[in-house]
This record gives structure tokens, C-alpha cells and sequence, in this order.
């Protein structure tokens, strides 16, 4: 289909997007376009204008500073799947970014992008919940933090302002003895998941469980975090028990629908299954 009648903004600096969006109504943020296009031309969104951000320069990168990855909101799937520093040092976001779509579509689609689309379904929001992200937001008036556990509010909805863009992403280095993992079910190479589940574990002197992270994709109205199976986790050993017994905690949490990939009841048995694959490759990953 045909998408509706609309403008193009192409802005060269983040303020003159941000007046964009202030002064002209229904308006929506162009970052990839790989999730927006394809709505506009089903004509489920119809903005009136598109503030395209893809020319402002300075917002795709991958650095460390500190003990903090920052990736700029435009930085592609591809990159961060690829990035060396993202794949040693935090491993779920690189797997979970390899896991988007096709090789178009992570060559055009943008990390910021698929956070800012909310779609709870979706391998990065999921991560993102998992490796305690910040996102760094620019508005009108100032420049705000926010976490990730505080961004995602329902289905296909963020706490974004009308006129504030998501300009970097901040997560935090995993400290020494962690692993992570994305694992990920689905109906097809491309699709979105069935159930996905973002791990990270860090294990303390004696081997037990110091820390543990679990993000839930497609089974709820926004991407979960799992707290009843971290805390489960934390303070014990591993074993196949503890393992099993996180995964029964959250699918308790989990909450999916019915629908074309599965019932409810199996997408909540899958939850059980993948939550335990996803500890388990973490910890294999443990360095």
C-alpha cells in the first residue's frame, strides 16, 4: 500500500530536530525506518510529518568511557551486533542485536530506533531491561537520563516527550565473572519473537549467583523484567533446580496472548525453557 500524505524534515543539528517536532503537529521521529515505513504503508500510523534524523552527524558511535558502553541512537543493528568491545564486553546486546530481522534490515535499522518503537516483541528493549540501560534523552529545555526499567510504559509506548529525541544509550560494563546471553524463539529466520529472553549472571568467589538480570520480549503488553527469577538466582549455586526454579518464577511474571505464533499457555512454557537456555549459555560465558 500506498502510505498517506506527509512531509519530510531533514534537520542538521538534534535542537533543529527537536524545534521540528515542537512546532509542527502529529509528528514522528525517522531514525531507520525499518518498523515506521512499513506501518505508514499499512496505514496503521499516518504522521503528517517525518523529522528524519539520519543526517545529523555525531549520533552513531560505540565508545567506552569509564566503565560504561555509550552507542549513539543511530548506531545500526549491524554495528553493535559486530562491534568487538559490545561483543566482549556485553554480550547479550551483541547477540540480541544479531538476532533483528534480516542483513537489511540491521544494516538500516538503528538501536535507538527499535527502543524508541517499544514494540514488546522486540530483541533490544528486552536487553536493554536486562544490562540496567540508560537512555539519554534531549528536549526542549534540557538534556534528561532516563532507565530502562522507567522507559517503557505499554505496547508501542515510552515515556518520550512529543518533542524529545533518544540520543545515546548508556550500559554499564559487566564486572568480572559475568556472562550474558539472547536466546530466542521464533517461527522464522526475521521474525520477532515468540518469547525472548535477555540474561546476564555474574557469579561471586564461591561460584554462586552474586548478581542475575533476565529480560522477557513477546509475552506482555511491554518487554519484562523477571525480578522474582533474579532473585531466585542470587545468593546460590547453580544447578539444573535453581535453574528450573527461575524459570517457573518467570513464567509466572510473563503475561502473553494467544495469537498467530502460539497460545498462552505454550508461549508461558516456553518462557520456562528459554529462561533456563539463556542462564545456562551465560554462564558458559562466564569470564
Amino acid at each position: 500500500m500506498i502510505p498517506r500524505t506527509f512531509e519530510l524534515h531533514s534537520p542538521a543539528t538534534v535542537p533543529e530536530a527537536i524545534s521540528v517536532l515542537r512546532k509542527m503537529k502529529n509528528s514522528k521521529v525517522l531514525a531507520g525506518g525499518q518498523s515506521l515505513v512499513p506501518l505508514m504503508k499499512l496505514r496503521l500510523a499516518s504522521p503528517s510529518n517525518l523529522v528524519d534524523i539520519g543526517k545529523i552527524p555525531g549520533l552513531s558511535y560505540v565508545k567506552k568511557k569509564k566503565e560504561r558502553l555509550l552507542i549513539g541512537s543511530m548506531t545500526t543493528h549491524h554495528d553493535v551486533a559486530s562491534s568487538s568491545v559490545i561483543n566482549r564486553r556485553c554480550r547479550t546486546l551483541s547477540e540480541a542485536a544479531g538476532h533483528i530481522g534480516d542483513r537489511q534490515v540491521r544494516n538500516r535499522g538503528t538501536i535507538g530506533g527499535a527502543i524508541c518503537h517499544a514494540d514488546p516483541a522486540g530483541d533490544i528493549p528486552a536487553a536493554m531491561l536486562a544490562l540496567d540501560a540508560e537512555f539519554k534523552v534531549a528536549g526542549p529545555s534540557r538534556l534528561r537520563v532516563v532507565e530502562a526499567k522507567d522507559f517503557f510504559k505499554d505496547m508501542f509506548t515510552t515515556s518520550l516527550g512529543r518533542s524529545e529525541i533518544l540520543t545515546e544509550v548508556k550500559v554499564p560494563l559487566l564486572p568480572p565473572r559475568s556472562g550474558g546471553a539472547y536466546m530466542k524463539l521464533e517461527r522464522g529466520t526475521s521474525d520477532l519473537a515468540t518469547v525472548g529472553v535477555a540474561a546476564v549472571v555474574t557469579l561471586d568467589d564461591s561460584g554462586a549467583f552474586k548478581d542475575a538480570r533476565i529480560g522477557l520480549a513477546g509475552v506482555g503488553s511491554t518487554p519484562i523484567r523477571a525480578t522474582k527469577a533474579e532473585r531466585v538466582l542470587k545468593g546460590r549455586k547453580p544447578s539444573d533446580g535453581v535453574v528450573a526454579e527461575a524459570g517457573e518464577k518467570a513464567s509466572e511474571m510473563s503475561n502473553p496472548i494467544s495469537d498467530i505464533r502460539g497460545t498462552s499457555e505454550y508461549k508461558r512454557e516456553m518462557v520456562k525453557v528459554y529462561v533456563g537456555r539463556a542462564i545456562r549459555q551465560s554462564l558458559g560465558g562466564v569470564l
